[in-house]
């Protein structure tokens, strides 16, 4: 389907295509996923203990014949998956040898969508180790840090889809992804309609209509997300989950995502509109698809599908999205924030209004945070849902 033109003769990807397009920015530039991933990197190490506790509960076979096989969901394109998909495996590996069995042989899918920067990723696997006398699963993979003990393979496509055989995998892994959505809700976009997020290019702050017209499509999604997890899941197999939550029960209250799209990017896209470079028209249809749920939302999705027994569920404080070396230095704070939000949303950015306005857009984001710089760190604080579930 050919880009239809919206205003200012700026492409613009249809809404049908969010899957085809939505990404973490590529590459190794300064707005890059690879440059901008170290605050999820300390959050995933901050529930590493609540990850191993889920690995425990996975059911091991006493047969080395048959593969095991790991698979990492929104991967994107920096070391944090593989770090993590590391610390799995040599876990289940050391699991093998504490209970007598001979490890299997190991492999780990990458999964996401389509438009992700897998050539980034590849080339930050390092070669892999076979010890051929002794297994994959011998000490001499477990302790060499610069090889890996098992083959890999990158999967494109939305996992809110199937992606894998019927009862093909021992394990699923997510992280920092689920509460992307699939799609920006019909009604939002619908400019006559009660829930038209007029104004805004997040829910935070947006009308309870308009908030939850995001809520039935996270749980719509989530739904979806479970029953194709259900169908690929090996019998005594495991998911672990982490991904943006809330306090507030209020969804128009999106805590720490909220003042990091709903203020100065926000308001950003209001220069923009203040200055004649884009309508407002433009701006308005222009949403970011995030939804961070409550315990609750999620509860009520993974208790009505019944696939899956809840092992933990709660939420957890991540801390700040900004990693910064100097604190005290308003401007570097102000960058970080632009290209926190860049990293995540610049792909989508660029769509829209294309790269001069996203470079216009972005600049002000910088410039406006860099007025609070000092409040900033410790007023944009994440809570992560976490969720470890099990086959029923």
């Amino acid at each position: 389907m050919a880009p239809a033109k919206g205003d200012n003769n700026v492409a613009v990807v249809p809404r049908m295509n969010l899957e085809r397009l939505l990404s973490m920015k590529g590459g190794k530039g300064e707005a890059s996923y690879a440059n901008n991933s170290q605050a999820q990197a300390i959050h995933a190490r901050s529930v590493l203990h609540l990850l191993k506790e889920t690995l425990d509960t996975v059911e091991l076979e006493d047969n080395p014949n048959i593969p095991f096989t790991v698979v990492d969901l929104g991967c994107s394109c920096g070391r944090n998956t593989i770090d993590t998909v590391d610390i799995i495996i040599k876990h289940f590996i050391k699991r093998y040898q504490d209970l007598g069995f001979a490890p299997p042989e190991f492999s780990a899918f990458f999964s996401d969508l389509p438009s992700n920067d897998f050539n980034t990723l590849f080339q930050l696997f390092p070669p892999l180790l076979i010890n051929y006398g002794g297994g994959v699963g011998s000490e001499e993979c477990l302790v060499a840090d610069n090889h890996r003990s098992y083959f890999v393979a990158g999967v494109p496509g939305s996992f809110y889809r199937r992606l894998f055989p019927a009862r093909s995998i021992n394990f699923f892994h997510s992280a920092f992804s689920l509460h992307w959505i699939s799609q920006i809700p019909e009604s939002v976009m619908e400019k006559r309609g009660r829930e038209y997020n007029k104004g805004k290019v997040f829910i935070h702050g947006a009308t309870e209509s308009t908030a939850n017209a995001y809520k039935r499509q996270f749980q719509s999604d989530f739904a979806a997300f479970l029953k194709c997890r259900s169908l690929e899941i090996k019998k005594g197999g495991s998911v672990f989950l982490v991904f943006l939550g809330r306090t507030s029960p209020d969804p128009t209250d999106q805590g720490g995502p909220g003042l990091l799209f709903g203020t100065h990017f926000q308001d950003a896209w209001e220069d923009l509109v203040q200055e004649g470079l884009i309508s407002s028209e433009k701006r308005d249809d222009f949403n970011i698809p995030l939804y961070a749920s409550s315990l609750q939302d999620l509860k009520e999705v993974i208790e009505a599908d019944g696939s899956f027994v809840i092992n933990k569920l709660e939420l957890f404080k991540g801390g700040s999205p900004l990693v910064v070396s100097r604190p005290d230095d308003e401007a570097e704070v102000g960058r970080a924030l632009a290209n926190s939000c860049r990293t995540v949303s610049g792909v989508l950015v660029e769509a829209h209004i294309g790269e001069h306005l996203s470079n216009e857009l972005f600049s002000r984001v910088a410039l406006r945070a860099a007025r609070q710089g000092k409040q900033l760190l410790d007023q944009i604080q994440f809570f992560h849902i976490v969720a470890s579930l099990s086959l029923a």
